[in-house]
């Protein structure tokens, strides 16, 4: 309380004196101003907010294979059948598939920051582009041999593709299309 104003906001009552905006019936306070943590101090890559529409075309069928890919190595792929029933393992039965479980954790990382950041908040060792056409490129090869070579080899009856291996395999060839594709393109120019 005062008997001159003290500022903007300050108010003067019926008894003449002024108060503090505070003080003023249904009074509401103010956002509290942005902590130093909130602005500059942030990385220049900025907040993360997720947008898919700055991915291309070709980026969101590489998202979605590589997503169903890296699923479909928990599914079954190979079964065995026998009189009391049927048993299966998945897709990392192969030892190496763990590269493709990897690869397709990287590759959807990389289009997540893409579509999260405005700047990338990873320096990449080459191109985006290349790096996604050679680890679609590597995900497609080994699924393609994953797929070929069953447990037991081919002169050992029983064994069986489950579906998890048919879905890796077009899931892993359709991820690696739209970075192929160009590729193949360009060079028989």
């Amino acid at each position: 309380m005062s008997d001159v104003s003290n500022g903007p906001g300050w108010w003067q009552a019926s008894d003449g004196k002024w108060y503090p905006p505070e003080q003023q019936p249904n009074y509401e306070a103010s956002a509290p101003p942005p902590t130093s943590s909130s602005s500059p101090a942030r990385s220049s890559a900025g907040a993360f907010k997720f947008e898919m529409n700055r991915w291309t075309q070709a980026e969101r069928i590489t998202a979605i294979a590589s997503l169903v890919l890296l699923i479909s190595l928990f599914l079954p792929w190979f079964t065995y059948k026998f009189s009391l029933g049927s048993v299966s393992v998945d897709g990392l039965w192969h030892g190496w598939m763990y590269l493709v479980l990897l690869l397709c954790l990287a590759i959807l990382v990389d289009l997540v920051a893409k579509a999260s950041f405005a700047t990338m908040p990873f320096k990449l060792p080459l191109p985006e582009e290349q790096l996604l056409l050679i680890a679609t490129g590597v995900n497609a090869v080994l699924t393609v041999i994953a797929f070929l070579l069953k447990p037991g080899g081919y002169g050992f009856s029983g064994i069986g593709w489950g579906w998890g291996s048919f879905v890796a395999l077009i899931a892993a060839i359709v991820a690696a299309f739209p970075t192929a594709a160009p590729a193949i393109k360009a060079r028989r120019m």
